[in-house]
């Protein structure tokens, strides 16, 4: 134990303030695969969803020693956590097939459908949140938040809905849901991108209005520069680093799965398998799917806090400025 102590306090040295990131991401992973343990033993017992209608006690309790269910709970959690860490979940109860391998299955239309989502949502934000700070008409600034302020209101599920009436029922022009041809991403990553678009504007408006008062913005309007050179140099350069932080955030619950919408659109993702994994009680896939989320989670998470450090000097990985 001294020596393992001695070891974390030499690595913690070495590596400085990254030292506490990682080990506050590692916590993260740990708390999120401890609490989905916990949350599904609390749902029911699933050998009641697998066996037929009418199957006696005794062939519960031999499917529950099959699944490994009649063990005490400690005696599950050690093992649980032991499989977790080589990534091995077992086999789905319903599919018959390793868990993790239907989740990572699932895991490429999850991020083709996060990817869309973001980039059409940050473009949106970015155009949306100059046009709020830097136009010169007061009524077109207000327009913009106010549409803003409508994006970020709007529930997602109900939104995802009614582009389906409009587009899909009323108008033909796009499936209602499932993946194929780019025409089945056309309104999932509308739906998703919409209150992102709205995140974005809301914050870069915030962010840039705060740069137009530095000093070296009004140094800049008196050496004459043109205001062109000043609104990207000086003020978008320099107010867009808490719209990385968004983004990053952004990402990693995307990647982690819309829930909702995947669910709304039909769309084959990890959180449709998730959602449809609850309500069979098929615990290995929603252990191994939560896992696969808090990972990208925190992955995506930890780089963004690292990449913001970089660019930002003044920013240490602590939190505090230098």
């Amino acid at each position: 134990m001294a020596d393992g102590w001695r070891f974390l306090s030499a690595l913690r040295q070495s590596m400085g303030p990254v030292f506490g990131t990682l080990l506050g991401a590692l916590l993260a992973v740990w708390g999120a695969v401890s609490l989905v343990f916990i949350a599904t033993r609390m749902i029911g017992d699933p050998t009641a969803l697998l066996l037929p209608v009418g199957a006696g006690a005794e062939q519960l309790a031999a499917l529950r020693q099959a699944l490994g269910l009649d063990r005490p709970l400690g005696v599950q959690y050690l093992a649980y956590l032991s499989e977790a860490l080589r990534g091995d979940f077992g086999q789905s109860f319903q599919h018959g097939r390793p868990a993790m391998e239907l989740v990572l299955e699932r895991l490429p239309a999850t991020a083709l459908l996060a990817a869309a989502a973001l980039g059409l949502g940050v473009g949106l934000g970015l155009a949306a949140g100059v046009t709020a700070a830097l136009s010169p008409h007061p009524r077109v600034r207000a327009g913009v938040m106010a549409l803003s302020s409508l994006g970020q209101a709007t529930p997602a599920f109900w939104l995802g809905v009614m582009l389906i009436m409009v587009f899909s029922v009323q108008l033909g022009w796009t499936p209602t849901g499932g993946r194929g041809g780019p025409e089945h991403l056309i309104l999932p990553a509308a739906t998703l991108a919409l209150p992102i678009a709205a995140g974005v504007a809301r914050l870069l408006r915030a962010s840039l209005v705060e740069v137009l008062k530095e000093d070296h913005v009004r140094t800049a309007r008196a050496k004459g520069l043109k205001p062109a050179t000043i609104a990207v140099w000086h003020v978008l350069r320099n107010g867009l680093t808490p719209v990385l932080t968004l983004t990053g955030i952004l990402a990693g619950e995307l990647l982690g799965g819309a829930v909702v919408i995947e669910t709304v659109f039909a769309w084959p993702g990890v959180g449709r398998l998730l959602i449809q994994s609850i309500s069979a009680r098929d615990f290995p896939v929603v252990q191994a799917a939560v896992l696969v989320i808090a990972v990208v989670y925190v992955v995506v998470n930890l780089l963004v806090d690292l990449l913001y450090a970089r660019l930002d000097p003044r920013v240490r990985h602590d939190g505090a400025t230098r």
